[in-house]
């Protein structure tokens, strides 16, 4: 008979029970409210790519200018100026 649990000691057991069940669906509740939703994760990462996206155009598009730059510098600035300087050049060379 001494082996056999109170009324009052089946309670607190069946007490801590019930406490840790409630810890846990709190744990749970706690995960669950960190975890991100799927469709948000995919706005986000439609956004990010739409984004990413933009970048490389805009990169591109910088690249292209620096190109057009450079031809510019060389045909209105290199170009003449080559061209003014090689008779002056060619003329000191022959005079001397």
């Amino acid at each position: 008979m001494s082996d056999e649990p109170t009324p009052g000691e089946m309670v607190r057991r069946l007490e801590d029970r019930l406490a840790d069940v409630r810890d846990d669906i709190q744990q749970l509740g706690r995960r669950l409210d960190e975890k991100v939703d799927q469709r948000i994760y995919d706005l986000r990462h439609e956004a990010l790519t739409g984004r990413v996206s933009t970048l490389e155009t805009l990169r591109e598009k910088d690249a292209e200018k620096l190109v057009a730059t450079r031809r510019w510098l060389i045909g209105a600035v290199v170009v003449p100026l080559v061209g003014i300087l090689l008779p002056v050049i060619l003329l000191l060379g022959r005079g001397t």
